[in-house]
C-alpha cells in the first residue's frame, strides 16, 4: 500500500503534510526538553482536523514510543504511590473521553486552547507541589490528568508538576511519572477503543505520521546539550503559546479561510 493510501480519506494532502510538520515540530520539543509535544500538538492539529481523529492519533504514536521505556519504570518506580494516582486516572480519562466524543467540535477546540493555555502558565510558573502526601491530593492529580488526557491528551503537566517537588530521588520521579502514563495511555486506549475513536483511519494514519514524530524526537535529543536548555524551553514556551493563538477557533476566518 501506498503512502497515500495510509491518509484518511477526508484529510487533503496538504493537511497531511501539515499535519507532519506539525508533529516534527512537537517531537522536537518532547525529545530535546521532555514535555510539550501534546501541547503544541494538540491545538495546531486539530484546528485542521478533527479533534477526536488528532487526539486518537496522538495517543497511538505516543503509546508506542513509550513501551520501551516501562520495564525499566517499573522496575525503580514506587508502584504504590503511583497506583494512587493511577487510580485517579482509571476515574478522569472516561469522563474526558466522553466529552471528546460528545462535543461539538468547536467547542473542544476552545477547550483545548484554554486548558493548553492554563497548562503553559503551569509549566513556566515552574510550580512543584512541595506539601505533605495526602492520598486524596494524589487521586486528585492523577483524575485531573486523566481528564486531560482522555479531551486532548494533554495530561503531563499536573503530573510532572507535582512529582518533581517531592523530596524523592530524580530517578524515581521519573520512573514514576513514565509509569502513571504508561497506565493512562493505557486506559485511554481502552476508553477511545470503546467510544469508537480508535478507528482503521487513525491506525493507519499513525503510520504516515509516527515516522516523523519520531524524527523530530530523535532530532531533539541530538540537540540536547548542543543548545542551553533556558533558552530551549524558552522557544517551547513560544511555540505552546502560539499554538494555542494560531489554533484558536475565533482565528479561523483569517488564517484557514472559514
Amino acid at each position: 500500500m501506498s503512502v497515500l493510501g495510509l491518509i484518511p480519506p477526508d484529510i487533503g494532502i496538504n493537511t497531511a503534510i501539515a499535519l507532519c510538520a506539525i508533529a516534527f515540530v512537537s517531537g522536537t520539543a518532547r525529545g530535546f526538553s521532555g514535555f510539550g509535544s501534546a501541547l503544541i500538538f494538540m491545538p495546531l492539529a486539530s484546528s485542521i482536523a478533527a479533534p477526536q481523529l488528532v487526539a486518537a492519533l496522538l495517543l497511538i504514536i505516543d503509546f508506542v514510543a513509550a513501551l520501551p521505556l516501562l520495564p525499566g519504570a517499573w522496575r525503580q518506580a514506587d508502584r504504590r504511590a503511583t497506583a494512587v494516582m493511577v487510580l485517579g486516572a482509571l476515574i478522569g480519562v472516561p469522563i474526558g473521553t466522553f466529552l471528546l466524543t460528545r462535543l461539538d467540535p468547536v467547542t473542544t477546540r476552545w477547550i483545548i486552547s484554554g486548558f493548553v493555555a492554563a497548562l503553559l502558565a503551569l509549566l513556566a510558573s515552574g510550580w512543584r507541589y512541595r506539601g505533605k502526601d495526602h492520598t486524596a491530593l494524589s487521586v486528585g492529580i492523577g483524575g485531573l490528568s486523566g481528564f486531560c488526557s482522555g479531551l486532548a491528551q494533554t495530561g503531563g503537566p499536573p503530573i510532572v508538576g507535582y512529582w518533581l517537588g517531592r523530596p524523592v530521588k530524580s530517578e524515581i520521579a521519573r520512573a514514576n511519572i513514565l509509569l502513571f502514563f504508561g497506565a493512562s495511555d493505557f486506559f485511554s486506549a481502552a476508553s477511545y477503543a470503546a467510544a469508537g475513536l480508535i478507528t482503521a483511519d487513525a491506525i493507519s494514519f499513525s503510520l504516515v505520521v509516527g515516522p516523523v514524530y519520531a524524527l523530530g524526537v530523535g532530532f531533539g535529543v541530538a540537540l540536547f546539550g548542543r543548545a542551553s536548555e533556558k533558552v530551549f524551553r524558552t522557544i517551547c514556551y513560544g511555540l505552546i503559546a502560539a499554538a494555542v493563538i494560531v489554533g484558536l477557533p475565533l482565528l479561523d476566518g483569517i488564517l484557514r479561510g472559514r
